[in-house]
């Protein structure tokens, strides 16, 4: 059976491909889900609505994207640690830290998308990345310091 795909499917195929599947995965899954359409002559020549409908989507995500990256790098936070002798931290800033404070900024953004290496376990000013998108990534500015 062949469908058009009407959205990005890994494995599969992009947007506006036809592609050959096997009827019963076709009918069943990917038509009643809106994944896909059939590739009759009228809707052959749809394809091109639906990938232009597709580019706008990308272009306006990109942009909000974008407006992200520039509001996240204009932030600098502060998080304030209990510290023992010679400045050491009792436990680390972790990227839920970063997270929480991103929170109390009216930021959403997920744990899995604040790319810390390790843990941070000792004060002073740290870039924090950020990815937004597949490769958008922002960089914020933390300070870690000792609470008073």
């Amino acid at each position: 059976m062949k469908v058009i795909l009407r959205q990005d499917i890994p494995e599969l195929g992009k947007v506006g491909q036809i592609v050959d599947v096997k009827s019963g995965y076709g009918r069943n899954y990917l038509i009643p889900r809106n994944l896909a359409i059939a590739a009759s002559r009228g809707n052959v020549k749809a394809i091109d609505e639906i990938e232009r409908q597709s580019q706008i989507r990308e272009r306006k995500k990109l942009r909000e994207a974008e407006r992200l990256k520039i509001r996240l790098e204009k932030l600098s936070l502060t998080s304030e640690v209990l510290v023992g002798e010679e400045d050491k931290i009792f436990g680390s800033v972790t990227a839920q830290n970063v997270v929480d404070l991103l929170e109390t900024e009216g930021l959403t953004v997920q744990k899995r998308d604040v790319l810390l290496e390790e843990p941070i376990k000792s004060l002073g000013v740290y870039t924090v990345p950020i990815k937004i998108e597949k490769e958008l990534v922002a960089n914020v500015k933390l300070w870690v310091i000792r609470k008073a």
